[in-house]
């Protein structure tokens, strides 16, 4: 198919203008109208766009005045669930950022307006551009095949490092009702959902989160689980921002009959029984780790994503990641921050069901402590 797929952006930040640059570089996508309340923010993104689209301060608005085919949501998490239902009901396509929402119940109730959404035809997808990545693409590859025979374990950790200054940036950074959680629920959620691609949902989760390195914030800049996985593999989870100057992240997958390791989302390692494969046989030389990575890498993740949305609307398929893979991820994100605050195990299909809808999350403040 040729014709061209209308887009409306709503919020206009720095998100908004990643989506703003990849839209740009597809031959088959438009941008049509932004959307954000800030008229200043508008005006800043409309100008790096040939024609400029419509501006406006709500997205009934945006609807309103233009032939919108398909929505991307880049508000703050804690207001994506509102817009993508008025997206739905608009009978627009939607692509909303990654977490889905920060409140499990509400998008637990979304992904259900969503499957409905799936029937009638629209396509619902939630951003989680890594599984893009070539890498990931070979590794979920392998995985699926059975070439690395039963999972048993494996090892996820992103040592990342943001400064005092960055969550004072902006009111809503580092609180629960905009962020929905700190290192694991906004930044470390990448890392989960590739976890749950290559593992499936888990069964337990155990952990520890501290507020160690920032203060004025309400969530953790510091986390740590252990996953049990139905078949017993396990798995590690380490998600920080408290980790100065910040390191690459790394997936490693272990199985009864090969391993592989993902390293800054480049192939790292990768052997199996029997194949005499590596990791310069399963990708291209510049996604083996340690090959330069483009300056525009991050733009590159999320046109992948757009391309995936833009043959799953042609084709009437399912996208790669859909609205029940994001609730997925939200869930174990709640898991590790309800098992964290009850300080004991916690089953992740209870998390998933609502049994632990009224725990209000806790974080250890190592801070306040050592100041007593």
């Amino acid at each position: 198919m040729t014709d061209l797929i209308n887009v409306a952006i709503v919020g206009s930040g720095i998100i908004g203008g990643n989506h703003a640059d990849a839209i740009l570089r597809h031959p088959r996508l438009r941008i049509v109208a932004l959307v954000d309340a800030v008229d200043t923010a508008n005006a800043a993104l409309a100008a790096r766009i040939d024609p400029p689209p419509s501006c406006h301060r709500t997205l009934g608005d945006a609807l309103a005045a233009e032939q919108v085919d398909l929505v991307a949501i880049c508000t703050p998490s804690g207001l994506h669930v509102e817009a993508a239902e008025q997206t739905l009901r608009a009978g627009a396509h939607l692509l909303v950022e990654k977490p889905l929402d920060v409140s499990l119940p509400k998008a637990r109730a979304f992904a259900k307006v969503a499957q409905e959404a799936e029937n009638r035809g629209l396509v619902c997808a939630v951003v989680s551009q890594h599984r893009f990545d070539p890498a990931m693409v070979a590794v979920q590859r392998a995985v699926r095949e059975g070439r690395l025979g039963r999972l048993t374990s494996a090892v996820v950790s992103m040592p990342w490092w943001r400064d005092q200054a960055y969550y004072d940036s902006a009111d809503w950074r580092g609180t629960w009702e905009f962020d929905g959680g700190g290192a694991v629920a906004n930044q470390g959620i990448h890392l989960v959902d590739q976890m749950l691609a290559l593992l499936g949902p888990p069964v337990e989760v155990t952990a520890r989160t501290a507020r160690i390195a920032h203060e004025r914030i309400e969530v953790e800049d510091l986390a740590v689980a252990t996953l049990r996985f139905a078949g017993g593999a396990l798995a590690v989870l380490h998600a920080s921002t408290s980790a100065h100057p910040g390191l690459p992240v790394r997936l490693q997958v272990h199985g009864t009959r090969g391993s592989a390791v993902l390293h800054d989302d480049q192939l790292e390692y990768f052997s199996c029984v029997g194949s005499g494969e590596t990791a310069t046989d399963l990708v291209g030389a510049g996604d083996v780790y340690g090959a330069p990575k483009p300056a525009d890498g991050f733009v590159l993740g999320h046109l992948r994503q757009y391309q995936d949305l833009v043959e799953a609307i042609d084709e009437r398929r399912l996208p790669g990641v859909r609205v029940a893979d994001g609730l997925l991820a939200l869930a174990t994100v709640r898991a590790v921050y309800v098992a964290a605050t009850l300080g004991r195990p916690v089953l992740f299909d209870q998390v998933l069901d609502g049994v632990h809808d009224d725990v209000r999350p806790a974080v250890t403040d190592v801070i306040k402590e050592e100041q007593a």
